[in-house]
């Protein structure tokens, strides 16, 4: 009698296991936002699930130039397919001067048609200094196969002082770069070889996010502009490859987490 009850219990059960739904991923939408500083207010939720806990980074986001990335946490309700997130500490942000950060929460569920998956629901936001409302609204998120921001390296560091070495990447063909940091000019005219160019850059409490940008002076004999950058931060290292071209740079976005 007891191994019949046990079957039954685990026939119960799997028809829920079969309909769980993985909601981990990312998933794009657009705000709107009556006091928004963006002509077009994106936003990109980077979501993973662990059981009923959330967690993951938002992009509020005119383009990858202009945004506002934070983290946030939140619980999920297999049962209902309902999820609820919290935005928290704001890691990065590249917003005009006249822009304000506003905190946002959202209340959404799952939906599924054909290949298309959705998640729909309101959300409300308060001002990051001052805890003013911002703005609310309903929103429609869709799933996307990879963010908007793939292109754009983000290292974390926990120390002060990083090491950028550039070298040429693979055969040496003169190719020559300028690199900037936050918009400031380092290094111009520089021809990438089998010795490093190299460069500083500090990190501090007050001045946690630094972009480095690497611009293609010319394309040397075999196009498009190529670099490997070696970056030294404390005991860590990373190596990168950059691509830069005459209309795009290669960027690398560095944040301070002590």
């Amino acid at each position: 009698m007891k191994k019949k009850f046990v079957i039954a219990y685990f026939i119960c059960l799997s028809p829920f296991l079969v309909i769980a739904q993985n909601i981990s991923g990312f998933w794009k939408g657009t705000l709107d936002m009556n006091r928004g500083c963006f002509a077009e207010n994106n936003i990109e939720l980077q979501i993973t699930i662990k059981g009923d806990t959330v967690y993951g980074n938002s992009y509020h986001y005119l383009d990858v130039n202009y945004y506002v990335k934070k983290k946030f946490s939140g619980l999920y309700n297999a049962k209902s397919k309902q999820i609820s997130l919290q935005e928290e500490v704001v890691t990065t942000f590249k917003i005009p001067p006249q822009c304000q950060v506003c905190i946002k929460k959202y209340d959404l569920t799952y939906s599924g048609s054909g290949k298309q998956e959705f998640l729909k629901g309101d959300w409300g936001s308060i001002l990051l200094a001052g805890y003013i409302n911002c703005d609310s609204g309903p929103i429609t998120l869709s799933r996307i196969r990879e963010s908007a921001f793939k292109e754009i390296p983000e290292i974390i560091v926990d120390t002060g002082t990083i090491r950028l070495d550039f070298y040429d990447n693979g055969e040496i063909d003169d190719d020559s770069i300028s690199v900037r940091i936050n918009d400031k000019t380092v290094l111009t005219h520089q021809k990438l070889g089998a010795k490093p160019i190299t460069t500083f850059i500090k990190m501090e409490l007050n001045n946690t996010f630094q972009e480095v940008e690497m611009i293609a002076e010319n394309l040397g004999s075999i196009p498009p502009n190529t670099a490997l950058l070696i970056i030294t931060a404390g005991k860590k290292r990373y190596e990168l490859f950059l691509t830069s071209t005459n209309q795009k740079s290669a960027k690398v976005r560095f944040l301070y987490e002590k």
